[in-house]
């Protein structure tokens, strides 16, 4: 699918929204009847969550792929409460679905990890339930997006489509680099707020983030706007001009994710992923401003080892299930780009729907919208 083709996207999302205003209903009397979820684990220590409809059932499920979560968080199941009073399980049943989910053997970085754990919860699946399913779908939402997207393009008999919501699905190096740079600029622009290097987090950062260090950068934004509009032009990350609020918001999310994914990405990759040897820093608006943030910003080249293990982790274009990809267009952490890229990498045939939502935010969806994607992988599924 081409960006000239956008257009028919909106005018399906116009149809979809009325159909689902209809599917998100309560389930009547004679509709689906949400079942239990059954807790397991899996063979290399997953756990997995697995319901049925008790009555009602179509036979298909949809699997359940989650978002990323600190390496230091217990294991669990995570990003299942949608929205105020949705919660995934309950909804994908009233819908006529079972519903499977993962929490992955490990957090942090656990994308291809999080591969091998689903295709294990597709089978033990097939233990609980009553038949085994006639077409699985798989969704899942930024860490989870990729998980989606790789398995639909590395492993597509297992699945009949799939939702890859926010990911970083255009390029896994590119989504290093974006947070790896960010850290390096704010460095330049806030000098000795955050301690350590963009690559070298000290424990004391990581541990006092909440009460000490998330509040000094939000009084750092506060009290130097020229520099943090400059920060925000160099990177080009997202915030709402309609929002003042945004602008610290997205500074401290995008440094958390530098602070709580580095040091596991370093051990998970085996070195040090990041990488800014020989690139220009532009966009302040004042040339001298460029001039001196590339002359004062932190310079280090990537392990060979991460360089390689990256390739695993990179999405190839190659797909024969349709996969939609809603992301809003102000997503702070994983930009939207991710979606033009992956438009580029696409082989001929391929079905894929990139679905902007215009709205601020990280996978910050409704769940009309994410119902209105699935309406559109089902119309384009056999």
């Amino acid at each position: 699918m081409r960006l000239g083709v956008l257009p028919r996207v909106f005018l399906a999302l116009g149809l979809a929204v009325a159909v689902n205003l209809v599917a998100a209903a309560p389930a009547a009397a004679s509709g689906p009847v949400p079942g239990p979820c059954q807790e397991g684990t899996l063979p290399h220590g997953a756990l997995s969550l697995t319901c049925v409809p008790t009555s009602g059932w179509n036979g298909d499920v949809v699997v359940f792929a989650h978002g990323y979560v600190p390496s230091s968080a217990p294991l669990g199941f995570y990003n299942l409460d949608i929205a105020s009073g949705v919660y995934l399980p309950d909804l994908v049943q009233n819908l006529g679905f079972a519903f499977a989910t993962t929490s992955y053997r490990q957090n942090g970085l656990a994308i291809l990890e999080g591969q091998d754990d689903i295709r294990e919860l597709l089978v033990a699946f097939n233990t609980v339930a009553p038949q085994p399913p006639v077409r699985t779908f798989l969704v899942g939402g930024s860490e989870g997006g990729l998980v989606t997207t790789l398995l639909l393009e590395r492993s597509p008999s297992l699945f009949a489509g799939g939702i890859a919501a926010c990911g970083p699905i255009g390029s896994f190096r590119g989504q290093i680099d974006y947070v790896g740079d960010f850290r390096v600029l704010f460095d330049v622009f806030f000098p000795g707020v955050l301690p350590g290097t963009p690559v070298d987090i000290p424990p004391e950062l990581m541990a006092n983030w909440d009460t000490t260090y998330a509040p000094r950068i939000q009084q750092a934004v506060a009290a130097n706007p020229v520099a943090i509009v400059s920060l925000l032009r160099m990177t080009r990350a997202a915030i709402d001009p309609a929002d003042p609020s945004t602008v610290a918001a997205t500074t401290v999310h995008l440094l958390w994710y530098s602070v709580f994914g580095t040091g596991d990405a370093v051990a998970k990759l085996g070195g040090n992923p990041y990488g800014n040897i020989g690139r220009t820093y532009s966009g302040s608006g004042n040339q001298l401003l460029d001039a001196i943030a590339n002359a004062l910003a932190f310079r280090i080249a990537p392990a060979p080892a991460a360089v390689t293990a990256m390739q695993q982790y990179e999405t190839s274009g190659v797909l024969t299930r349709p996969l939609i990809a809603p992301h809003t267009t102000g997503d702070d952490i994983i930009p939207i780009w991710h979606e033009v890229l992956y438009l580029q990498k696409l082989a001929p045939g391929a079905r894929f729907v990139p679905l902007p939502v215009s709205r601020y935010g990280h996978c910050h969806f409704t769940p009309q919208e994410l119902i209105t994607a699935f309406i559109l992988m089902l119309l384009q599924t056999p």
